[in-house]
């Protein structure tokens, strides 16, 4: 194992995400020992059989071959037996391990999203938290336990063939010790660049094929296909090239492992025939070493697969060491029931970028109606962000009824504050279960209230299904304005007191644009409205409201 990890990258090797907890580690033991189990037996079928036929054939009494008869027996059943609880124990105990580590990693992007995700891709991100997490299946099935595996049956196997022949057991020695070390090291080094690759290139290609079917319709609208395609053939392309040198490599691993091995029966076959030993000794010392060919088969493919292992989690670590873009405060303030909004000399940005927002003042006393307006890159989603403690200022500070949001949770401010934003998620399924997200248990006169209240009431009243149709995937069975509709009536639901709408009318023509920003307005009641629109003309001219500009 140590030789494994001289050949991974320079970066600490992060053992946090492949660690299981203490309950696992038992059935982890129990896997290594079926596995060993499983290839001990399959190197004593190999020996028993070859000294069983060389007796044989001189036709001793038959009971001196009855208990190679049972022992060939017992090998042959046992090997599968082995085989089927080390697979069965293993697989169960890796799945809990990546169950636990897939947990501890939701958790943690439970805390970064949104305000901390905002530089990822979507399908990169979801390639991390998908294919790169499964690295932790590969790392204790195909490369942890095979190698241990390996270790102890060819130690084993070693010291059978030295107790047979010292001179064989010698050559055996040095055939397993290359094997072990020269093998997996000149495989890994070979397969290196491209190993090392094929994590980010799987990345890469989920994200532009994520990308490219989100927005088909507009590349489709704006012919720009044929360059899409190119650029995700050109990501193929280099993810099969990776693929291919991985292969080329694990070909190479797997020829000079069968040299080691025919080297050490030809070893045997040399050594046996100067020596003074029986002709059934000297088939096991011919034989035997074939059967380390299994035993060992798996040590090339583990060293390769183990840089591959380490790139993937290190996108996952990437991922993980990320800062949180909010500090939760150790003793929260309770909530008061005060609900003034105050900004005050707001300074916020990105990472190490400049800031987006500097020295921003607004005063949104309760029940009042703002619209923030500004050309996009202004700073009105980072607003938003910071409004719903998504994101944490550089300086100033938001207050609510006097209190800062600093000193609160996250969850305490958006249990007051509500978000609609120009892409709001509706999810494939019925508009009840849509519904039922913002409060669940709600009666269904609460959720016709809301929907009618959204003015999109009659228009699920008329459905042939009613609260049960399907509205497809993103809500693709919805015209643009009816998801907004639909994602508006599950705010109201919501209740809270403030409504932050994060460009509503994206995407809608002026027309129904101007209708929704109409019936959101006569919607939202007594609730405080925070409008962040580049489209300002959309809003009812008799809507009383404090228009603030951003540059």
């Amino acid at each position: 194992m140590s030789n494994l990890r001289e050949l991974l990258p320079e970066r600490r090797f992060p053992v946090g995400l492949v660690l299981p907890e203490r309950g696992v580690w038992w059935q982890l033991g129990l896997a290594l020992a079926a596995g060993v189990a499983a290839a001990g037996c399959a190197v004593g079928l190999l020996a028993t059989s070859a000294w069983l036929i060389t007796t044989a054939a001189a036709e001793p009494p038959v009971l001196i071959l009855m208990v190679a008869i049972v022992a060939v027996r017992a090998f042959g059943v046992g090997r599968g037996v082995f085989r089927y609880v080390e697979r069965l124990v293993g697989h169960d105990a890796a799945y809990r391990v990546l169950g636990e580590t897939r947990a501890r990693i939701t958790g943690r992007l439970e805390k970064l999203a949104p305000g901390g995700l905002s530089s990822q891709r979507k399908g990169d991100l979801l390639a991390r938290l998908v294919l790169d997490v499964d690295a932790v299946l590969d790392l204790w099935l195909r490369v942890l336990l095979p190698v241990a595996v390996a270790a102890v049956t060819s130690t084993a196997t070693v010291v059978l063939i030295a107790l047979l022949l010292p001179t064989a057991g010698v050559a055996v020695a040095l055939a397993v010790l290359i094997a072990c070390t020269v093998v997996p090291w000149l495989t890994a080094k070979t397969a290196a660049r491209a190993e090392r690759k094929l994590a980010g290139a799987r990345g890469e290609v989920a994200a532009s094929a994520t990308e490219t079917l989100l927005t088909a319709g507009d590349i489709v609208a704006f012919n720009a296909l044929d360059n899409v395609l190119d650029s995700f053939t050109a990501s193929d392309s280099r993810l099969a090239a990776a693929e291919r040198r991985s292969a080329w490599s694990a070909g190479l691993g797997a020829a000079l492992l069968v040299l080691c091995v025919g080297g050490a029966s030809l070893a045997g076959l040399v050594l046996g025939s100067t020596a003074n030993i029986t002709g059934a000794v000297f088939a096991v010392l011919v034989l035997t070493p074939l059967a380390l060919a299994d035993v060992l088969g798996g040590i090339p493919a583990a060293a390769q697969l183990a840089i591959r292992v380490r790139a993937s989690l290190d996108r996952v670590q990437e991922l993980l060491d990320t800062p949180e873009p909010v500090t939760e405060p150790k003793t929260p303030l309770p909530l008061t029931h005060g609900r003034d909004l105050e900004v005050k000399l707001l300074r916020v940005g990105y990472a190490d970028h400049a800031d987006v927002l500097n020295g921003l003042s607004l005063d949104m006393p309760a029940g009042s109606r703002v619209v923030i307006t500004g050309p996009s890159g202004s700073g009105k989603s980072t607003l938003a962000a910071v409004l719903l403690r998504f994101l944490e200022p550089r300086d100033g500070e938001v207050l609510l009824d006097g209190v800062d949001l600093a000193k609160l949770e996250g969850d305490q401010v958006r249990s007051v504050v509500g978000l609609l934003t120009q892409e709001s998620h509706v999810f494939d399924t019925s508009i009840r279960e849509n519904l039922l997200l913002a409060k669940p248990g709600v009666s269904d006169l609460q959720l016709w209230k809301a929907l009618y209240r959204a003015r999109l009431g009659v228009f699920v009243e008329n459905l042939p299904d009613g609260l049960d149709t399907m509205v497809g995937e993103h809500g693709a069975r919805l015209s643009g304005g009816e998801r907004q509709r639909l994602a508006f009536a599950r705010l109201l639901l919501a209740d809270r007191d403030v409504l932050v709408l994060d460009e509503p009318t994206e995407h809608l023509d002026e027309e129904t644009g101007r209708a929704l920003l109409e019936d959101l307005f006569a919607a939202a009641g007594h609730r405080t409205v925070v409008l962040l629109t580049h489209r300002p003309e959309l809003v009812p001219p008799h809507v009383p409201r404090q228009l603030v500009r951003l540059t």
